[in-house]
């Protein structure tokens, strides 16, 4: 009888000795980039040949979503179903390189074109500019936009 309750108690030791783990948990040393997440466009300029126009954000939301390799961004008139743009595409990011290459948008002549940007991160900001030009589309302006990390609310 001895020996019959050592051994299942073996047996249970020896089955409850699962080394598979079904739940995953990110790694600890795995760090974001510091441009990841979501941000909120709250300043706007286009500079194209002589003239300078600051975009009027108070009645629009803009919105940028970074993750590790994508970005998205939205743009709609707040309180309406009017006036929305989205467009999407990856990115690559190093140091202050900053590159989009739009893959989503409905406009035809601004798929594939990749925009490089400089960017600056400080704190809860992000500042990116640069040269947007696509030719075939007649693009050519310098643009400056600031943006303010989204924060969650839990």
């Amino acid at each position: 009888m001895k020996i019959t309750i050592i051994q299942l108690l073996m047996v249970f030791l020896f089955l409850s000795c699962d080394t598979k783990n079904t739940s995953y948990e990110a790694p600890e040393n795995v760090v974001k980039n510091s441009i990841e997440g979501s941000w909120k466009l709250v300043y706007a300029d286009i500079r194209e040949n002589d003239s300078l126009q600051i975009k009027d954000l108070s009645k629009t939301d803009f919105i940028k979503i970074l993750n590790g390799s994508h970005f998205a961004f939205f743009n709609q008139d707040q309180g309406t179903s009017e006036n929305f743009m989205a467009g999407a595409g990856t990115y690559t990011f190093n140091g202050s390189d900053y590159a989009e290459t739009l893959d989503f948008i409905n406009a035809p002549d601004y798929r594939g074109h990749v925009f490089p940007f400089k960017v600056e991160i400080k704190g809860d900001s992000l500042i990116q500019q640069g040269h947007e030009k696509i030719e075939s589309a007649g693009l050519d302006r310098y643009i400056l936009e600031k943006y303010i990390r989204i924060k969650n609310k839990n």
